[in-house]
């Protein structure tokens, strides 16, 4: 099933938007295809800058969207395994925890490829039953599948926010 076939979620739907009309698999192979062809030379080159006073580092938002993909993975799984209600988490609660600032660039990345791997293995196992379940998380109720562009939309959005608003800082 193709993205534009599946029921968008209010409030996820400016992620899911993020990814090309395609099949979940293929959407999640897109975006691990993108983080390993990251400019890593110029996100180094930005270090720790920010574009705004409390705002993440380039860093933080790797971890971020670790941290992110590893909670969309285990709802996905609760609501592929019958669970109806999943809670949510503290994202800024997670980057202040996490010390993202204390690894490499090349770490944060590896692990992102890692954990992106990992998440598609999780989808293929999942049938068109287990991905049409649904279940309430942050912000209301979504399906499995849905779970799945969430996360590729999700790197994509955080993506143009570093275009954006970061690649300035560097080249200023």
């Amino acid at each position: 099933m193709k993205r534009s076939e599946i029921i968008l979620p209010a409030y996820f739907d400016r992620y899911i938007n993020q990814t090309d009309d395609v099949t979940v698999e293929e959407a999640l192979l897109i975006s691990l295809q993108e983080l390993q062809l990251l400019p890593v030379e110029e996100w180094k080159a930005i270090g720790n800058a920010v574009y705004a006073p409390g705002k993440w580092t380039i860093k933080d938002i790797l971890q971020h969207l670790v941290d992110t993909e590893r909670v969309f993975s285990y709802r996905a799984l609760s609501f592929a395994r019958g669970e109806k209600d999943v809670r949510s988490f503290d994202e800024n609660n997670y980057a202040s925890m996490a010390n993202a600032g204390r690894r490499s660039l090349e770490e944060l990345i590896e692990e992102a490829i890692g954990v992106r791997k990992a998440t598609m293995l999780l989808f293929s196992s999942f049938d068109k039953d287990m991905l049409s379940k649904a279940g309430v998380g942050f912000k209301g109720e979504y399906t499995v599948h849905a779970i799945g562009f969430i996360i590729a939309g999700h790197q994509r959005w955080h993506w143009n926010i570093i275009k954006e608003r970061y690649y300035s800082l560097h080249r200023a």
